[in-house]
């Protein structure tokens, strides 16, 4: 049997269908035919009934015309449910043979050369006298009916009797001609592009949900709530936005480095008209007052906690009291404020142009408090709970939807079940490692990735905050690097793709807390690896069962 494609075609007469038979019966182990076989050059488009390979032979197009043909002495007409049309097979046969000559001998695959091409005619209905003969069209370019059961043979003996000095074709050329027949540099099943798709639905989505923010136009204080996935820093920025905007001098604040980092790169494209006059985080803002530095927060320890949990708050209450009016705030919006403690919400009430009436906008997620702090501004706010998850896939959703602490409904878009790789915690990290290898090879590029660890820093986090955590910071932006880094600092951020690494030894106070935030980092797909235990222990057997441990 020959090769053929398609295995089954569906002809668009019984003409062709009685010509592909006969090819097939014909037609020896190592040739090849493909039927319906259509190329376009810059002239048009060209569509050839049958293209066939044979080996020792060459390359035949062939135009087959069923029912009635004749020639009138001008042209060649046909008969088509009664009605007598012009048809001009044997300048369709040998344009479209040209334009797949060139289109094939194009193909970088094919190292052929010029090998032997034909083109002819096939009336499977139709008689010819036996002196037929036409100036582009001799009788041995045209197979007629008393001829089918030698089709094969008449096409093999052009081919070979061509007399210009070329080559016939090999087993290797007819492979190349499927290759080249098949296309080349087609796209192929991207897994960005899935990403890509869910990303602009739910751009569109979270938009759409800045309606939200009309409702509270003429509400100036106002919380928030809504759990991982459903837009809250969105629309804190946008908020931040439409502040400023109306002629309001606004500072958007956030706690966490990463975050900050976020939040001014995204208000920095922004029109001077648009831009709040402060965004970064809250500590920041004291340096900008005057307060000093402070030790390196990494030390942790409790003269370093004491100095940045209270006496800075303190030094940053003193200072805010004593700005000027045209250094003071009509708003505050703060992203993650469940961040916050007690000791916080004094400066950034002193640092208000009216502390009485003056705006405070809170984003938050009581689920993601991974700080051990418990504060809570000492004011009255207006509540407005967000029950959307729109950010993750519904696969990723689900999976840690029994931390979230809320019903949520789950708008996102399809994408891969959640992986979990069974490991000690003492392998995590190395299992990380090997996971991002595999989603690299799966297609996700460096930029696409991130890997978050929940106990110690990865080294090469490490690594790169030896630079500082402006250059490490900067790091998340690079799009020939994946992001290392660790949950406590990756929350209100997202990568396409996550590989969570739970190298926490055992669980302790905020472990629930660190899981929800590492699990709901990823948009498109995520990947764990850890004790099943740690994790049924950490967020119990629901979360067990959603990430497909139950057998574990």
């Amino acid at each position: 049997m020959p090769f053929t494609h398609p295995e089954l075609p569906r002809f668009a007469n019984a003409a062709e269908h009685k010509v592909w038979q006969e090819l097939i019966g014909q037609l020896q182990d190592g040739d090849f035919v493909t039927a319906e076989q259509r190329v376009t050059d810059h002239l048009k488009d060209h569509e050839a009934d049958f293209v066939v390979a044979i080996e020792g032979g060459g390359i035949m197009c062939l135009e087959v015309k069923g029912g009635e043909v004749w020639h009138d002495g001008l042209t060649w007409r046909q008969n088509r449910g009664g009605e007598y049309v012009e048809i001009e097979p044997v300048r369709q046969a040998r344009e479209t043979c040209y334009a797949l000559r060139e289109f094939v001998e194009s193909d970088p695959r094919w190292t052929q050369g010029r090998i032997r091409w034909d083109h002819m005619v096939v009336l499977p209905n139709t008689k010819l006298p036996s002196d037929f003969a036409l100036p582009d069209c001799p009788r041995w370019k045209v197979v007629d009916r008393t001829q089918l059961p030698h089709l094969v043979g008449l096409m093999r003996n052009v081919l070979v009797r061509q007399e210009l000095d070329r080559p016939f074709l090999s087993d290797v050329g007819v492979e190349q001609l499927q290759a080249a027949l098949a296309g080349r540099g087609l796209p192929q099943r991207d897994v960005v592009a899935r990403a890509l798709e869910n990303e602009d639905s739910a751009d569109l989505m979270t938009e759409q949900q800045a309606v939200i923010l009309n409702a509270i136009t003429l509400l100036n204080r106002v919380e928030v709530r809504g759990g991982a996935g459903s837009g809250k820093t969105f629309l804190a920025i946008e908020q931040a936005r439409r502040l400023t905007k109306g002629g309001q001098r606004v500072a958007l604040i956030c706690y966490s480095h990463g975050l900050a980092s976020y939040l001014e790169r995204i208000t920095a494209s922004w029109s001077y008209k648009q831009r709040p006059a402060y965004v970064g985080e809250f500590h920041a803002l004291g340096v900008q007052w005057g307060a000093p530095h402070g030790p390196d927060e990494s030390l942790r320890t409790t003269e370093t906690a004491e100095f940045w949990e209270r006496d800075l708050p303190r030094q940053m209450a003193d200072l805010a009291a004593a700005l000027p009016a045209n250094k003071r705030f009509d708003a505050v919006v703060i992203d993650e404020a469940q961040d916050f403690a007690d000791q916080w919400w004094e400066p950034i009430l002193a640092s208000l142009k009216d502390s009485e009436t003056g705006g405070i906008f809170l984003f938050s997620d009581e689920g993601q408090r991974v700080f051990d702090r418990q504060g809570a501004p000492p004011v009255p706010l207006v509540p407005l709970i967000l029950d959307h998850n729109m950010r993750n896939t519904r696969q990723i959703a689900r999976a840690f939807d029994p931390l979230v602490g809320q019903r949520m409904r789950l708008l996102g878009g399809d994408g891969p079940a959640v992986r979990f790789v069974p490991c000690p915690p003492s392998e995590a990290m190395d299992q990380a490692d090997d996971q991002i290898e595999i989603l690299m090879d799966e297609g996700w590029r460096p930029e696409d990735l991130a890997l978050l660890t929940t106990g110690s820093r990865h080294p090469e986090q490490v690594a790169r905050q030896e630079e500082g955590n402006q250059a490490y910071w900067a790091s998340f932006w690079d799009t020939d690097q994946v992001f290392y880094g660790h949950v406590l600092g990756f929350k209100g951020l997202e990568r396409r793709a996550v590989v969570l690494a739970l190298n926490e030894k055992h669980s302790r106070d905020r472990s629930r807390e660190r899981l929800y935030v590492g699990l709901s980092r990823a948009r498109d797909q995520l990947v764990v690896c850890g004790d099943p235990e740690l994790v049924r222990d950490v967020g119990g057997g629901e979360l067990a069962s959603r990430l497909g441990l139950s057998l574990v």
